[in-house]
């Protein structure tokens, strides 16, 4: 996301949250007083955005999936990670082991004696 798009969202939340109609001039407006440049195009599409849909739909809606595939994909890997958890705990007892043997080695060494 580019910096542009970014002063617009805000632009954007900002004119919504205080009641005011969400224009391209007014976002301008409000990028240019935050002394951000921004291309010329991204005020209008935030503005035709914000036309089209409603900000606070979109605002509660922020990171939700648009589709149930991505979820459905979600269960074979949620298996195999929980398959892998259970394999998981015989591997870190062999790390920590292995740590405490050379844990004894280093106690004879001192950085600072």
């Amino acid at each position: 996301m580019s910096i542009g798009e970014i002063a617009c969202t805000y632009a954007t939340i900002i004119l919504h949250d205080d009641g005011i109609p969400i224009t391209a001039e007014k976002i301008v407006i409000l990028v240019k007083s935050s002394n951000v440049s921004v291309e010329s195009y991204w005020p209008s599409l935030f503005a035709k955005l914000a036309e089209k849909r409603n900000i606070d739909d979109l605002i509660m809606n922020v990171g939700s999936g648009g589709s149930a595939a991505p979820v459905a994909a979600a269960a074979p890997v949620a298996a195999a990670a929980g398959a892998a958890a259970a394999a998981a705990p015989p591997a870190a007892e062999e790390k920590k082991e292995e740590l405490k043997e050379e844990s004894d080695d280093d106690m004879c060494l001192s950085l600072f004696d």
